[in-house]
C-alpha cells in the first residue's frame, strides 16, 4: 500500500479489500477507534523535530496587513488530525477540512475552498492560497485556483515535488521570505 497523499478512509478501505473485510460503517468505526488510540500512543513515544522556520513562517503570514486565512486540509480523520496537530508545529492552525468531510481528496479541497469563501464572506482569493504537500495533494490545488508552495521536508524529494509544477518549490521554509511591498504582499524565495 502506498500511503503518501492518501486519505485515512481510502487507505483503510484498501486494507479491508486486501484482507477481505467488509467495508461497513461498523468496521470503519472499530478500526478508527483503535487507530486514534495507537496514533496518540506512538506519537507520544516518537522523537519528532519541527521543520526549519515553520513557526516563524506562520507568524510572518499572520503579521501581514491582510493575513491569509490559515487552515489545515488533511486526509486524516478529524481526531487523527487533532492528535497530529497537538504534537507538531501546526500550533494554532485548527483542522479545517479533513477526510471526515469526504473520502476523495479532490472533494476535500473543494469543501475547504467553499468553507474559506464563507469564512471570508467573499469569493476565496486563490492567489492567497498556499500549501505544503505531498505530490498527490499538490496536483489538486490548481483545480480550485490555489497557488502552491511545495516544501520538501515531508519525505519527498525536491525534484519529485518540482515535477508536479507547483508555483514554488523549496527544500525547506528557510528559503522563503514573506514580505509586504508597495504592490502588495508576496512570497519569494530567499
Amino acid at each position: 500500500m502506498k500511503f503518501a497523499g492518501r486519505t485515512d478512509v481510502s487507505l483503510v478501505r484498501e486494507f479491508f479489500t486486501l484482507n477481505k473485510i467488509p467495508p461497513t460503517r461498523e468496521n470503519f468505526a472499530r478500526f478508527f477507534d483503535r487507530y486514534v488510540f495507537w496514533l496518540d500512543h506512538i506519537l507520544a513515544q516518537s522523537q519528532t523535530r519541527e521543520c526549519p522556520r515553520h513557526r516563524s513562517f506562520l507568524r510572518d503570514l499572520r503579521t501581514l496587513r491582510q493575513p491569509p486565512l490559515l487552515g489545515l486540509l488533511t486526509g486524516n480523520i478529524r481526531l487523527g488530525a487533532e492528535i497530529n496537530c497537538g504534537t507538531s508545529a501546526c500550533g494554532r492552525i485548527r483542522p479545517g477540512r479533513v477526510c471526515d468531510d469526504h473520502e476523495d481528496r479532490d472533494q476535500i479541497a473543494h469543501a475547504a475552498w467553499q468553507r474559506g469563501a464563507r469564512v471570508l464572506r467573499e469569493k476565496s482569493r486563490a492567489t492567497r492560497s498556499w500549501s505544503s504537500a505531498t505530490p498527490r495533494w499538490t496536483s489538486l490545488w490548481p483545480a480550485i485556483g490555489a497557488k502552491v508552495l511545495a516544501v520538501a521536508t515531508g519525505g519527498h524529494e525536491f525534484e519529485h515535488l518540482k515535477a508536479g509544477a507547483p508555483d514554488w518549490v523549496v527544500k525547506d521554509l528557510t528559503e522563503v521570505k514573506v514580505e509586504a511591498s508597495w504592490s502588495g504582499e508576496r512570497m519569494r524565495g530567499a
